[in-house]
């Protein structure tokens, strides 16, 4: 059984959600940023999610403002961008951290499942991008320059016609 069946995430609302609810479906997970230069990735984020939401894919957004203080609203600001701004409807979750010693548990299992470059497992910036199949099984790690359009035209082979 894979281990995003025992973690759980505080969503944007303050629901504790737990991540199992996820399984079955193909996710990209993103730590997401409202003040970076690859925070208009969110719109492209947003056009994936509506293309492959019927077949089975879900984004999650984990905000975090370990990286330039990029994200150093609350959970209200941070809604309110971005609805107002790119009009998010994918899951956004409570600002976390993916570093350090106080890195979310989910963001460990990442890390540890698909290292980065020369097997780094830190988070380099904001909107580092995990795959993860519907089975639980992290699949890949893209880099923040890697955009949503490239990571959809990758992901429309993996996911069925509808789910």
């Amino acid at each position: 059984m894979s281990a995003l069946a025992s973690l759980r995430a505080i969503s944007l609302e303050g629901e504790d959600v737990p991540l199992s609810r996820y399984l079955g479906k193909t996710l990209l997970i993103v730590n997401v940023a409202s003040k970076c230069g690859f925070t208009p990735q969110y719109q492209g984020l947003e056009a994936l999610y509506r293309e492959y939401r019927a077949r089975g894919l879900e984004i999650l957004g984990f905000p975090c403002d370990q990286f330039g203080h990029q994200e150093p609203g609350d959970a209200a600001e941070i809604r309110r961008f971005c609805t107002l701004n790119y009009e998010v409807s994918f899951p956004l979750f409570a600002k976390i951290e993916v570093n350090g010693a106080g890195a979310h548990p989910l963001y460990q299992w990442l890390k540890r499942e698909a290292p980065g470059l020369l097997g780094s497992q830190a988070i380099k910036w904001n909107f580092t991008k995990f795959l993860v199949d519907a089975g639980g099984r992290v699949m890949k790690r893209y880099a923040p320059t890697d955009t949503p359009a490239a990571i959809g035209r990758a992901l429309a082979s993996r996911l069925p016609a509808t789910a």
